[in-house]
């Protein structure tokens, strides 16, 4: 017999999909996992290496050439991110309406040319007004990106994908602290610093992404028109959602904002979210700046870079596991309990600081390891506001907008780069988030549980009954209907049945 590929046992084995899946539906999937992680993946991975690489450029001589003196870092890396705070929701309202595969691929092309345009500063103050542009035009790429993500999966199949495309943050860290060090072998070259030679790379590695996009990836389910999956499919992607308890797409209007705010997972995630993410802050730049400290034991630029890149190793390997286990557990909650745990234990370490060097890269790499969870928060949060796809996507641009509000007042106030590498300030700061963290991961707990015992937002028996007739219209039509005017037929059925849904 031959061999299908479709039928994998190491897939089921490890929970790639469940066994009960038709063949069908394990095409579709593949399909989706193609189409959709592989360009947004890459996005990311392009735009985390782009943002991430003043750093390295920062410790291999940017600052002296540029003249970084004091806390010109921390202004540099708000700049970026108060373009990102403005452009959040504006972002992801935009992308209900504008189809995802053109709105988030030229967004990439543009902030790839304030790349390039990096690496041609002569001032501060000309590097400041890029980086705000780089962070305004890299927007779309993360929240826009997990948005579509969430639309497309199951909640069993959510866990693994968020942890596959977060995934790409650490590597495209990881990357940059690689390229620079190949970068300082093109010192003078073209008369460029070898951190200039940096961004030059960065951009011909993003350009080329962003094209991938436009031919391959493909809007939300309601209003897909990709080439690349049959009218079947697209169906079996709209009905198997629908299945799960994820509402079809109601469009924008004018109470959008209400619907938002009186949804409690936009509050109650807005906090733990932004606690949970910025509980590891130390394994990121606080642990670089130690690395390079002349107090720590001397380490040459080279190694200094490649050091860095350990903690976002850990943190890949952190993030599959908790996402196989999560969903293999069906929830969230227990996965970032754990986590919350170490990341007091290593915050507690590195503010008591007078410890030896193998204590702090204890703490420090554990602190990467806790980052691993971080993508559960996105699942769990889509899977709370399934009932509501525009909701969904303007609460989760909320969500990110308080992570990027407090990445830009952070810096400036408790990581302070004058303050490197003890960061007292910053130690406290974070030991009591994570106290903080402990105390809020009940909460969704209990409200979850609460509106599943009170029927809240659950699939009822008008909702089944809509979404069985649509999948049966559909099928009969695809089935037994004469082309496209089978098809145009099936889908103003499917139409009317949305709506009904909706209603639900």
């Amino acid at each position: 017999m031959k061999y299908d590929y479709y039928m994998n046992p190491f897939a089921e084995w490890i929970g790639w999909y469940p066994k009960s899946y038709s063949r069908e539906e394990r095409v579709l999937v593949n399909k989706l996992d193609f189409l959709i992680l592989v360009f947004a993946c890459l996005s990311t991975w392009a735009c985390n290496l782009d943002v991430n690489a003043i750093y390295n450029a920062y410790v291999s001589g940017m600052s002296d050439d540029l003249n970084l003196y004091g806390n010109r870092l921390s202004y540099l890396n708000a700049m970026y991110w108060v373009g990102t705070i403005i452009f959040q929701v504006p972002s992801n309202m935009a992308i209900t309406v504008v189809p995802a595969e053109y709105f988030i691929p030229a967004c990439e092309l543009m902030w790839g040319m304030f790349t390039l345009g990096t690496a041609f500063v002569k001032d501060y103050k000309t590097l400041m007004i890029v980086r705000f542009f780089v962070g305004v035009t890299s927007t779309p790429c993360w929240i826009g990106n997990v948005h579509i993500i969430n639309t497309w999966y199951r909640k069993q199949e959510l866990g693994k994908r968020n942890a596959v495309y977060y995934c790409t943050y650490p590597l495209g860290s990881m990357f940059s602290g690689y390229l620079q060090n190949a970068c300082l072998t093109l010192d003078g070259k073209g008369g460029l610093q070898g951190w200039r030679w940096l961004f030059i790379i960065c951009t011909i590695i993003t350009i080329p992404i962003s094209f991938i996009g436009i031919f391959f990836f493909p809007n939300v389910p309601d209003q897909c028109k990709s080439r690349w999956l049959t009218p079947r499919e697209k169906e079996l992607a709209r009905t198997r959602l629908l299945d799960e308890g994820f509402a079809p797409s109601q469009g924008l209007s004018w109470n959008i904002f209400k619907r938002v705010f009186k949804a409690w997972p936009t509050w109650v995630f807005f906090v733990l979210a932004n606690l949970f993410w910025q509980t590891p802050y130390a394994s990121a730049t606080p642990y670089l700046l130690w690395l390079g400290d002349s107090t720590t034991p001397v380490y040459s630029v080279s190694l200094v870079n490649n050091l860095s890149t350990i903690s976002y190793a850990i943190s890949i390997v952190s993030a599959m596991f908790f996402a196989f286990y999560s969903d293999w557990r069906g929830n969230r909650w227990d996965s970032m309990l754990m986590a919350a745990v170490l990341v007091l234990i290593c915050n507690a370490i590195l503010l008591v600081w007078n410890v030896s060097n193998g204590a702090k890269f204890f703490a420090f790499i554990a602190l990467g390891f806790c980052n691993g969870p971080i993508n559960l928060v996105i699942a769990w949060i889509a899977e709370t506001l399934a009932y509501d796809l525009e909701v969904r996507s303007i609460a989760l641009a909320f969500v990110n907008m308080g992570y990027c509000i407090l990445a830009l007042v952070l810096p400036l106030s408790a990581w302070q780069t004058e303050d490197a590498p003890r960061f007292y300030a910053g130690y406290i700061w974070s030991v009591a988030i994570s106290v903080l963290e402990l105390v809020m991961i009940p909460i969704p707990m209990y409200l979850e549980y609460r509106d599943k015992k009170l029927g809240i937002h659950q699939v009822g028996e008008d909702y089944v009954l809509s979404k069985n007739v649509a999948a049966g219209v559909v099928a009969t039509e695809l089935e037994l209907g004469s082309g496209a005017e089978s098809i145009a037929a099936s889908e103003d059925k499917k139409e009317e049945n949305y709506v009904s849904v909706a209603q639900v």
